[in-house]
Order: C-alpha cells, then structure tokens, then sequence
C-alpha cells in the first residue's frame, strides 16, 4: 500500500460520518465525527446550517475535542402525548427518529429530526459532582442571513428588549448578545426558530456574533456571593469560573431549531413540550387556567356613577373589581404590589386592602385571589406557600427575577416544587422565556419575558407583531392584552389611569385568540369593560386553553390569523403591522355539510384614524366558504364560530 492509500484510509477512520433524516425524510442531519464533532442541517437537500460544531468543557477536559466514537443507536419514536395544560393541542404528535452518539470519556449526545426541526443534547455519566466551565454552541450560515433577536447589554435582562433585525454577515464580534428565542431567516424561502427545553439545573443560553457569519453560545457565571439592592433583588460580588456545578450523571438542556418552510409552522410549533421533562405531578385536578382582572395597569381607578366609592387600591375598590370578575365569569383577581404593608414581609396584609376579607368575598363570588410577590421575598420566606394556602389563595405573581444563571433557573424550580405542595398557581415575571419547566410542573401557567402591553407607549404594534413568531412560539406569554383606550402610534398620548394601546380596538381582540397564556389577564379598567360590553362579552367567552390550533396567515413580522378550536367552537384572532391589508381565509377547517353562525369584530372604516372605531357583525358561514376581511393598519380582526 502507498503511502497516499495509508494517509486516505487513515483519514476514513478519522472521519466518521452519520446521518439522521426526519420521518418525512425532507430534514437531514449529517454529523461528522473528526476533532470536534460537527453537523450539517439541510431541507429538501439545500444546506441551511453547515459545519456546526458543539462540545462541553467539563472541568478543563473539552468532551467533544478529538472525540473517539465507541458505539451509534438509531430508533424511531411516534407517540402521543396529553399535555396537562394544551396551550395549542389537547393532543401532541411526538413523531421523530433518534441518534445516540456514545464517546470514549463516558458522554453521548442524542439527536433527533423531527418533521418541522432538529435537536439535540448531551448527556453525561461522570462521578460527582462536575464544574461545567463552557458549552459550545457553534452554528455556521452559508449566506448572508436575517436575523430576528433581542439584544440585552447583560445577562441582567427581563427578556424585553425590542427586536431588532440584523444581517448575519454584519453581526459579528464580540459586542453582540442575544438571547433566545433567536429567529433566522435563510432568505430562501426557509425559517430556522433557535431555542432550548427541559432546562434543569443549568444557566440560559445567550448567543453572540462570531467571526464570518457565525455566531457562538455564552453564559452567565454562577454567582457566589450577594449583597443587598433594594427590596427586590440581590446584586451578585463573585461569581465562579464556571457557568454550573452540577451532577455528573445527566442529561443537559435540548438545544432545539424548528425549521420551517410556511411561517405558518411556528405558530403551531410544540417543540418545547416534546422536549421537556413531562408532569411530576401526582395530582393536577386542581390546576385550573383562566382569565384575570387586573388592576395596576389602570391604577384600580373605576368611575362613574356606579362607583359611589373613593377609589384606589383599597378594599372597595378591590371589590368592584371581584364583582365586575364575577359578573362576566372571570375566575381570578391579581393583587399587585400594595396588597401587602411592605414587600419584604408577605405575612402582614395592608389594612386598607384586607386580603383576609376579599378572599371570603371573592370565594361568594367565585373569584380566586392570585397576589403578586417579589422574589426576593419568597425566597427569603420559605412558608409563604403554605401560608397563602391557608388563607385560601389561589396563585402567586413573582416578579423581578431578571437573571438566567444557574442559581436562578434552580430558584425556578424550588418554587415551582414549594407551590405545588399547596395547590398554588404560578405566573412568573420579570422572568426569562419559557424553556419545558411548564410542563413539568403545569401549575406554572404564565411567564412575562415579554415587551408586553404594561410598557404602553413602549409597547408599538411593529414589535408586537414578531411575538406570535417568536416569543409565544416557545411557550405562554403574559402580555397582559385588553385595552379599551386605543390610538394610532403617530398620535398616541396615554399614562395611568388613563392607559392604552398603539393599535386598533379589534387588535386587542385579536390578542386574546393569538397569545398563548394559562392566565390571560385582562389589563383596563371595569369601568371601560361595562362601556364596552360587546368587546368585554367577546373577550370573556375567549378559553385560555386549546384542542386545535391553525394558522391560516403567517407572514413574520407583516401579518397572522390563527384559527383555534375549543370543544365545537371555533376562534379565530388576527393582527397585521403598519400595513392595511385585505385577506381570503379559506374555513375547510370546519365540518363539513353544517351551517356555522359566526360573530365576528373588524375594523372600522375610520379605524386607520380613530383606533377605536370597530364593527360587530354576525353571519352564516360554512367549511366551503372563503372568508374575506379587511384589517386597518395596525389593525385586526376577531371572531368566534359555533
């Protein structure tokens, strides 16, 4: 043999090639084992990813360099799995074929094509505890890309930055970060949705630019020592070398990308859920989702000549409120910051409030309480759960976490774990986006990681628009909807008590169809919702939990009308950017030889000028028909059929 035959035989053992294809055998994976371990990610043969590499530094030792491949198992898995909480589906299709790649060094990692995207995670089986120093997340473009992001100056965010939109070519070097989700537009017909599931244990993945078109993962260290800032947070003075101590059997976090070819796809997206760790609970009877009222976003300002009370945050006021909930059967009040004489004691309700008596009152009418709480003050109160249980109330807003390192997705966790044992539900705020924790503990019904509706002025409908894309793509959104004050951007003008919206009225109608929340708070004042009874009588019939979802409009960032089925009723909710637009809808998703009686909202004539212009409509429609609507700019439309 020559010495070339030597060098290329030698090479083919080097280099050793695996592929691993979708079930509908349009995505293939390609992982190349040589130094490092790499993967290519095509759609119908076109490259969308190429020469990726990951690897995970353990202590100093890189699993991943020059790694030295003992054995490969392929399955294939189709099941069906029942979501305690569907916030899409009442049933999820887990159809996908899997990769377990195992190396010398006791570690694997397991890849898996499913029809709409790829992921993958590492796994390890190390004695001890191990200190992760890095993981590499390394992704190539083969083009100049779009990409959709939000950029944070640090890894202290609350996940609202607006979206800005960057070629990939241009964002480079080490000055950019992004958090996830991260969205790539390949401009060749094809979108990529980066994000990760069943985070355990394990900091945030952040992205920054790297050299030629690529882009590389980073994270925040562990802290080790805190000190005082404030009644709702700590200030991190050390942090480790490392971004997580942990035990060295297990399982790291997926690291998903759903690809798509339609928009349409990540609407209906449910890789978080096939991903995460599924319920732990033994009993979930008593998780019930639901609509909110809400006062701190109007400043618990009611008026008029009903309101025969000074109002405030006070007991009266927090009464109306219960009673405007009971009358249009919304099954929970939030009680923000005030309900308590401080917030770094939870024990010591404010007299002018009285928690004790709104519960008893609540419980006549049917309204559970849910009351807002830093973190900081659960933490440092660790029977606050089993107090609140006592006291009848039904669930906790935390706020103001805005970290992502592996202390606080661990902080998370322990409360997620603590409120179960006293059937409290969750919504977390000032938070980082959902990543599968949902679904292992179901009670977590919200995340806010949001540029929701509570920045008002802050809040235009040119950000909004991306939310359906992108942040409510990966998992349920507090964006606190509902506004019966509504103008056009040029002209807009509000601040509490008086607060509204940069779009139209049927916009905001549309949000409670197109945003995905376990509890969907209803943000405005009573006293508008009464005035606006037909808007409030729609809002309020809105489930908050699906059987079905299908978008039948998506443009990312332009335009989206999603159709949703409850039991034999369907929804649909759809809202477009700066743009008028005039839509065909085709309904062959209802059943067929039936007449359907429809009660649908869409924009007023003037509604380009005056937002709040709207108009309510009834008509017969059947799955043959194609349905043609008219939204203004920054507009929607909204309708219900049964």
């Amino acid at each position: 043999m020559t010495w070339i035959g030597i060098f290329l035989l030698g090479n083919l053992f080097a280099q050793q090639k695996i592929s691993l294809t979708s079930p509908n055998e349009e995505i293939v994976l390609s992982v190349t084992v040589s130094d490092r371990i790499y993967y290519d990610v095509s759609y119908n043969k076109e490259i969308l990813l190429e020469n990726n590499s990951l690897d995970l530094n353990v202590s100093g030792t890189i699993l991943g360099k020059n790694p030295k491949l003992t054995g490969q198992k392929k399955q294939q898995v189709n099941e069906t799995l029942t979501p305690v909480v569907p916030f899409k589906f009442s049933t999820v299709q887990n159809h996908y074929n899997q990769l377990t790649l195992s190396f010398k060094g006791n570690y694997k990692v397991e890849f898996r094509a499913f029809d709409d995207g790829i992921a993958y995670r590492s796994i390890t089986s190390l004695p001890g505890e191990i200190e992760v120093m890095d993981e590499g997340v390394n992704l190539n473009f083969p083009a100049d890309y779009l990409l959709h992001l939000q950029q944070p100056k640090q890894f202290k965010t609350a996940y609202e930055e607006f979206y800005s939109h960057e070629n990939s070519t241009e964002w480079t070097g080490q000055e950019h970060m992004a958090l996830l989700p991260f969205l790539i537009d390949t401009r060749k017909g094809y979108k990529i949705l980066l994000s990760e599931s069943d985070l355990s244990d394990y900091p945030c993945l952040f992205l920054k630019g790297d050299k030629e078109n690529s882009v590389t993962s980073t994270f925040p260290k562990v802290p080790l020592e805190f000190g005082e800032e404030g009644d709702r947070s700590l200030k991190i003075l050390k942090e480790a070398d490392y971004i997580a101590k942990t035990s060295g059997k297990r399982s790291f976090p997926w690291r998903y990308f759903v690809i798509t070819k339609e928009d349409k796809q990540l609407i209906e997206n449910t890789m978080t859920y096939k991903l995460a760790t599924k319920n732990v609970l033994k009993n979930t009877d008593w998780i019930q989702p639901g609509q909110v009222t809400w006062e701190w976003w109007n400043a618990a300002s009611p008026y008029g000549p009903d309101v025969d009370f000074v109002a405030g945050f006070n007991l009266e006021t927090c009464k109306y409120y219960i009673d405007f909930a009971s009358h249009y059967g919304i099954p929970y009040l939030i009680m923000d910051e005030g309900w308590a004489m401080s917030t770094r004691d939870p024990y010591t309700p404010n007299p002018k409030v009285n928690v004790h008596e709104l519960i008893e009152y609540g419980k006549e009418k049917n309204v559970g309480i849910i009351l807002w709480l830093t973190w900081l003050v659960v933490e440092n109160n660790p029977d606050v759960f089993k107090t609140f249980s006592e006291w009848g109330v039904k669930g906790v807003k935390i706020d103001f976490m805005d970290r992502s390192d592996q202390w606080m997705v661990n902080y998370y966790e322990r409360v997620a774990e603590e409120a179960a044992k006293y059937n409290i539900l969750v919504d977390y705020h000032g938070s980082f986006k959902p990543a599968g924790l949902e679904y292992k503990y179901p009670h977590v019904l919200s995340y806010e990681g949001v540029r929701g509706l509570e920045q008002m002025g802050g809040c235009p409908p040119d950000n909004t628009i991306y939310l359906p894309f992108m942040r409510n793509a990966v998992g349920p959104v507090d964006f606190t909807p509902g506004a019966m004050i509504n103008m056009q951007p040029e002209v807009y003008g509000a601040r509490r008590p008086n607060s509204g919206s940069m779009e139209t009225r049927t916009f905001q109608l549309a949000l409670f169809v197109l945003f995905e929340s376990g509890l969907q708070m209803l943000c405005d004042n009573p006293t508008l919702y009464y005035r606006n009874d037909e808007c409030t009588q729609f809002i309020t019939q809105v489930p908050v939990t699906w059987d079905e979802t299908k978008a039948l409009v998506a443009e990312t960032g332009e335009v989206v009308v999603v159709a949703k089925r409850k039991g034999s009723k369907w929804y649909i909710g759809g809202i477009t950017n700066g743009t008028e637009r005039e839509l065909s809808l085709n309904l062959d998703f209802l059943g067929k030889n039936k007449t359907f009686q429809m009660t649908y909202f869409e924009d007023g004539i003037n509604a380009g000028r005056q937002a709040m212009d709207y108009r309510r409509k009834n008509k017969a429609v059947k799955s043959t028909d194609t349905l043609q609507i008219k939204m203004a700019r920054n507009g929607g439309f909204a309708a219900v059929i049964e």
